[in-house]
C-alpha cells in the first residue's frame, strides 16, 4: 500500500511488483497554513478508513509519501510533523526532497512513459544507500541485503566492500579491504564516524538486524540516524530497542 501526499490531495495505491493500482484519491489540501496536529489527525482518519475497508495499514506494508508543499516546511516543523503522524499512525511518514522526486519522475518516464513520482519509486527506491548491522555477527546477511540493493541499481555507500582484512577477522572491530588498519583502540571511532558521516548522503540507511535482533552498535548509529531525519528501514521487527521512533520494516514493501 503506497499513499502519495501532494498539496491538494491524498492518492492510494497498491503495488505488485512494477505494477501500480490507483484505489482511491480525494482532496488533501495542504498549504502549510493548517496545523501539525490537523495534518497528523487527517493521515489518522485516513488510515483509519483504509483499515476499515479491510486494509493492513503497519510499517511493513504501508508507506506514505509526500511532495508538494510539505517539501517546503523547514527541517524543525518537518521532523515535527513526522513525528506526529508516527505517534498517531505507527507510520513513517517519508517527505520526499525535490532531487529525489524528479529522479522518480524520471524513471517513470524511461520506463513507462508515465511522469509519475510512484511509477518510478516502485522501479527503484533508492539512488544509494548506507546499510548497518553486526559485521561479526551477520556478515552473510548483510552481504545478500547488499546484493539485493546492487542489483536493483542502488550505490552502497558504505560498507563499499565486505571483504575483511585478514589481520582482524574473529576480532571485536572488523575492518574491510578498503579501510587502513587501527592505530590504537581510540581509533576505532575514526572508522565509525566516516561510516556514519555516509548516512548523511544516502537516501535511507537499511538496517540488516536478522530474527530482530539489534546489536549495542547499531543501537548507538540510530540515534544519529534520528537526530539527522534520516530514513530507517529495518529487514526485520526490530526487538530488544528501548525507544520506538519512526521507522519502516522491510526491503520493497
Amino acid at each position: 500500500m503506497l499513499v502519495h501526499f501532494d498539496s491538494a490531495s491524498a492518492s492510494v495505491y497498491r503495488s505488485r511488483e512494477t505494477e501500480l493500482k490507483l484505489l482511491m484519491e480525494e482532496p488533501f489540501p495542504f498549504d502549510g497554513g493548517l496545523t501539525r496536529q490537523a495534518v497528523a489527525e487527517a493521515v489518522d482518519e485516513l488510515c483509519g478508513r483504509l483499515a476499515q475497508a479491510g486494509e493492513t495499514i503497519d510499517n511493513k506494508t504501508t508507506r506514505l509519501y509526500a511532495t508538494g508543499a510539505f517539501q517546503q516546511l523547514p527541517q524543525p516543523d518537518a521532523d515535527a510533523l513526522i513525528n506526529s503522524i508516527y505517534v498517531d499512525t505507527g507510520l513513517y511518514f517519508n517527505i520526499v526532497g525535490r532531487d529525489l522526486e524528479q529522479f522518480y519522475r524520471e524513471m517513470g518516464t524511461s520506463a513507462g512513459g508515465a511522469d509519475s513520482m510512484l511509477e518510478g519509486l516502485i522501479r527503484k527506491e533508492f539512488r544509494n544507500a548506507v546499510v548497518c548491522g553486526s559485521f561479526q555477527q551477520s556478515l552473510g546477511y548483510i552481504e545478500e541485503t547488499i546484493s539485493r540493493l546492487r542489483e536493483s541499481g542502488t550505490e552502497v555507500l558504505s560498507p563499499r566492500s565486505t571483504k575483511i582484512k585478514p589481520e582482524t577477522e574473529g576480532t571485536d572491530f572488523i575492518l574491510f579491504e578498503y579501510q587502513d588498519l587501527l592505530k590504537n583502540d581510540r581509533d576505532t571511532w575514526r572508522h565509525k564516524f566516516l561510516h556514519m558521516g555516509a548516512f548523511r548522503q544516502a537516501d535511507a540507511v537499511v538496517v540488516c538486524n536478522p530474527g530482530g535482533h539489534v546489536g549495542k552498535g547499531t543501537i548507538f548509529e540510530l540515534g544519529f540516524m534520528s537526530a539527522i531525519s534520516k530514513r530507517v528501514i529495518f529487514t526485520e521487527e526490530p526487538v530488544g530497542v528501548s525507544v520506538t521512533f519512526p521507522c519502516e520494516v522491510g526491503l520493497g514493501a
